[in-house]
């Protein structure tokens, strides 16, 4: 086959290859470039004899997620959902409340309004910042000047609203408060549908799971595209000063192309050498976008005794020295392979990294057992994790973000083609930024970009609506009237502060009314 081709996709995750079959199927000549010695990028299905699958990746979708269900039906797969039937659990000050929905209750009712204010708050800014625009918004300056821990500070009045809104961004962007622009993360949660639908499971990304693991998208996808995906073929240079863009890979291939569409992660451009070189703009935003930190645990037992006890297995563990903060059941839909699946997050996956896996497996059966109230929980029956932090060809996951100040200045070129260079990838995507959703948005609308480009479509049919899954309907997240006019937590302190005056002064206005009287009489 010759190293000549129409479109050169470089990175072979599910936007790469979702860009590529779409190329393919239009009838033009596509190769992917991937670097590693296998096909996903940042999802990763393990198959042994102790786990049969699982995925140390991305693994999750649900409703409004419509193109990566779409791509996955077409495959054969199918989905199962996550279980939350019985009880939740949130560990809180060493003790377990146990729960249903998606966010723990209280019964302070300042706590209570903080919580409702904090997701309201978030929804309500977000309807102003445009999907394809965020720097459009007409408060982006002042809202990427602020972190997102200078917005949890000012919203949010109680010390349990504040903890709760810090793992609220560790566990959907796997970064913390003040590294994350306020106008980034609001928008990011406005890609994703909202606070509600972003963080469920029931009715939310967290929903559902496919059957014998995410991996096998990529894979399938890949025999799709039959021998045209070159594994362990790392990117290093690509010179677009010719009539043809010149592609070379680590081992010393060259590939040439009318077109280049990237589909790894921002920053992981900067590996390649470029000719001539990128635009100034392009340039400074791909040193900017650092990648989360997480590593994905999964903890297996002879028995899913936490069934037993009514939990399913959810858990919020809210204590600085718990590695794991968040989990959710892992059991397979069979009820086979029981297992608890927790993410150490940002700061604690940097702090935890240098422990031995031994140690961490230790210490997070410590938590949990704590957590269940079962020293069942210490005597798992085997563990595995992925570190996406040591991963070269991703540089960390769940995905890429924007600290303060970085969207505004330079955001607005994050899909711009450079010459013959077109960019996809889930950064890109205008739904679901960050999931495999996003990625499949972003590998398809690079794909018609260049079909447009070399004349196949028009400019219209570049970005093209998403039909809802028949099979995982989305049903609505409505917030009640009370919801939606219950004050803050501040304002209601303020109102009870102004009523407590006004009835002292009152009162000692009236006192000094029957004193004044008194001594007339």
């Amino acid at each position: 086959m010759s190293n000549e081709y129409d479109v050169i996709v470089i990175g072979g995750g599910i936007s790469g290859l979702s860009a590529a079959k779409l190329l393919f199927e239009s009838g033009l000549s596509v190769v992917v470039l991937e670097a590693r010695d296998r096909v996903g990028g940042r999802t990763h299905t393990i198959r042994n004899k102790e786990v049969q699958y699982v995925d140390v990746g991305g693994a999750y979708v649900g409703p409004t997620q419509n193109r990566i269900l779409r791509v996955a039906k077409e495959l054969g797969l199918q989905t199962y959902k996550v279980n939350v039937k019985e009880r939740l659990i949130h560990h809180v000050k060493g003790k377990t409340h146990a729960f249903h929905g998606a966010f723990p209750p209280s019964w302070n009712l300042f706590v209570i309004l903080d919580y409702n204010n904090l997701w309201r708050t978030i929804d309500k800014w977000g309807e102003e910042i445009p999907v394809d625009a965020p720097w459009k918004a007409p408060h982006a300056a002042e809202w990427d000047q602020m972190s997102m821990k200078e917005f949890i500070d000012n919203v949010c009045w109680t010390k349990l609203a504040k903890r709760f809104a810090l793992l609220y961004v560790n566990v959907n962007v796997t970064s913390e408060p003040q590294q994350v622009s306020a106008l980034w993360f609001l928008w990011y949660t406005k890609l994703c549908g909202g606070t509600e639908r972003m963080f469920s499971v029931t009715n939310g990304g967290q929903e559902r799971k496919f059957v014998g693991g995410s991996g096998q998208i990529s894979e399938k996808l890949m025999d799709c595209l039959q021998g045209r995906v070159k594994l362990e073929r790392p990117v290093v240079s690509l010179d677009q000063s010719g009539d043809k863009v010149i592609v070379e890979t680590l081992n010393h291939e060259i590939y040439q192309g009318k077109y280049v569409i990237s589909a790894i992660p921002p920053i992981l451009t900067t590996k390649i050498h470029f000719k001539p070189q990128l635009p100034p703009v392009r340039n400074q935003l791909i040193q900017r976008l650092p990648m989360g930190s997480v590593i994905k645990c999964m903890m297996y037992y002879k028995e899913a005794f936490w069934r037993k006890k009514d939990y399913c297995g959810a858990m919020f563990i809210a204590d600085d020295n718990a590695p794991v903060e968040i989990t959710l059941d892992d059991t397979k839909p069979d009820g086979s392979v029981p297992a608890i699946m927790g993410f150490i997050l940002s700061r604690k996956a940097t702090a935890l990294a240098n422990l031995s896996k031994e140690e961490r497996k230790k210490r997070i059966c410590e938590y949990y057992a704590k957590a269940l109230g079962t020293e069942e929980a210490l005597h798992p029956i085997h563990y595995e994790e992925k570190n996406w932090c040591e991963e070269q060809y991703s540089g960390g996951c769940y995905t890429a973000y924007f600290p303060p100040g970085v969207m505004t200045q330079y955001g607005s070129v994050i899909r711009e083609p450079v010459g013959k260079l077109y960019f996809a990838g889930t950064e890109t995507a205008t739904q679901w930024s960050g999931y495999m959703e996003g990625a499949v948005q972003a590998g398809e609308r690079a794909a018609r970009e260049v079909m447009c480009q070399m004349g196949l479509i028009s400019e219209s049919e570049i970005w093209v609506p998403e039909p809802e899954s028949v099979d995982v309907p989305a049903l609505p997240f409505n917030r009640t009237l009370l919801e939606r006019m219950l004050p803050s937590a501040q304002g209601f302190a303020r109102f009870l502060t102004f009523f407590v005056s006004a009835a002292a002064l009152g009162l000692c206005v009236y006192k000094k009314g029957c004193i004044v009287h008194a001594c007339k009489n």
